[in-house]
């Protein structure tokens, strides 16, 4: 009897089922390990997805200068806006610290009539009827118990004096004018009194210069409705030389003519 060897393991053998002829077995990658350079599991493919590369974002270099052209002219105009009103405040500053009684000394041609000897020119006694004024037109003196008023007001006749000599002791500044003045000076004069309270305007009869103005104790006489003086005055006296400070410029008598109310 022969000695039986040792047993032998049949090889597996895959069937191709279209020829029926068999296919020797897959041979195994290098290594054993599964996967090879360019499969999934592969040194290349590692098992990782590869990321994909990451295109960088172009930003645009220009920038938008009509908006910041216009917040540069913003910012200058408020800047000058500012400038001027700081440089205005300085000034009004400048010119309150000054005594109103220096500032109206300093008015070329402006006569004061508070010290002079004659003190019926300044008298504040109310008195009824007609009264007659050694100045025409007057800066005080007696006067009518009721007032012109005088916020603005702008007169095309003549007033009475008894009622705008009243006017002047609660601090009003009286503007007036030869009844023949030019028109464009007439108006020149109303554009100036409108816009101020405590100031009138009105004709007088028989004045000698142009224009006159008056405030309680003063005096000025000027030929043109443009004579920057005209608004130095008013910004001096009026209010400033009231005898009876706080006392309104309105509330009294808007009648025109010569002879008083009462």
């Amino acid at each position: 009897m022969s000695t039986p060897g040792p047993e032998r393991v049949p090889s597996t053998v895959k069937v191709d089922k279209t020829t029926g002829q068999g296919k020797p077995p897959a041979a195994k990658p290098a290594g054993g390990r599964p996967g090879g350079p360019n499969r999934p599991g592969g040194k290349n493919g590692g098992g990782k997805k590869g990321r994909k590369p990451v295109t960088p974002v172009k930003v645009a270099g220009g920038r938008n200068w009509g908006p910041i052209a216009v917040a540069g002219v913003v910012v200058l105009i408020a800047v000058g806006i500012i400038s001027w009103g700081v440089i205005a405040s300085v000034q009004s500053d400048k010119q309150t610290a000054t005594p109103w009684e220096d500032r109206a000394k300093a008015i070329q041609g402006i006569v004061g009539y508070r010290d002079n000897p004659d003190k019926t020119l300044t008298a504040q006694e109310h008195k009824a009827g007609v009264i007659t004024y050694k100045m025409n037109p007057p800066v005080g003196g007696e006067h009518n118990a009721k007032w012109q008023n005088c916020m603005g007001d702008v007169y095309d006749a003549p007033i009475a004096n008894e009622h705008a000599v009243h006017s002047l002791e609660h601090g009003a500044v009286w503007v007036t004018y030869k009844p023949d003045l030019a028109a464009d000076q007439v108006e020149a004069l109303a554009t100036e009194v409108k816009a101020k309270s405590f100031t009138m305007l009105s004709p007088y009869p028989n004045q000698t210069s142009n224009i006159s103005l008056q405030a309680w104790g003063y005096q000025l006489a000027v030929d043109s409705a443009t004579d920057p003086r005209i608004d130095e005055f008013i910004r001096a006296l009026s209010q400033n030389a009231s005898m009876e400070p706080g006392i309104p410029c309105s509330g009294g008598v808007s009648q025109t003519g010569t002879v008083p109310v009462s």
